[in-house]
C-alpha cells in the first residue's frame, strides 16, 4: 500500500497513480467541465476570455491543452501551444504528429536493441540432461 499526501489539499490518501486525492480530482473534473462547456458554447473565444468568464486561470487551461483534454480549432494561427521538440504550432498535447511518430520509432528501436533476440536451439535428446547423467562419471 502506497500512502501519499495530496498535492492540492495535503490530505493523506492511498496513492492510485494520481497526484491528487479523490475529492480533489472530482473538484478538478468539475472545473474542467465548466471550461469545456464554455468552449463548446463559445468556440471562437480567446483563452483570455475563457479564463475571465469561467474564473479558471490561463495556466490551468493551458495545462488542459497540453494534457490533450482540450484542442485549439485552428492550430495554424495558434500562438499559445507549440511542439516542445520542433516548435511547430499544435492544437493539443505536447508534440506535433511528426515528432510524436519519430520519438515513438526511436523508443521502439531502443527497446528492441536492449532485448537481443534469443537464439533458438534444436531440442535434441543428446542436449538434454537426465538425472541418470548426473550420477555417471
Amino acid at each position: 500500500m502506497d500512502i501519499r499526501n495530496c498535492k492540492k489539499c495535503g490530505r493523506i490518501y492511498n496513492f492510485d497513480g494520481f497526484k491528487l486525492c479523490l475529492s480533489c480530482r472530482q473538484e478538478e473534473e468539475e472545473v474542467f467541465k465548466v471550461v469545456r462547456d464554455y468552449i463548446y458554447e463559445n468556440p471562437t473565444a480567446s483563452i483570455q476570455k475563457i479564463s475571465e468568464d469561467t474564473e479558471v486561470p490561463v495556466k490551468k487551461i493551458l495545462g488542459y491543452l497540453k494534457e490533450g483534454r482540450l484542442e485549439i480549432r485552428n492550430a495554424d494561427n495558434n500562438l499559445l501551444l507549440n511542439c516542445e521538440r520542433c516548435g511547430k504550432p499544435i492544437s493539443t498535447g505536447r508534440y506535433c504528429d511528426r515528432c510524436a511518430v519519430e520519438m515513438s520509432n526511436v523508443f521502439q528501436q531502443a527497446i528492441r536493441g536492449s532485448n537481443p533476440k534469443k537464439v533458438e536451439k534444436k531440442d535434441t535428446k543428446s542436449d538434454r540432461m537426465f538425472i541418470s547423467n548426473r550420477f555417471k562419471k
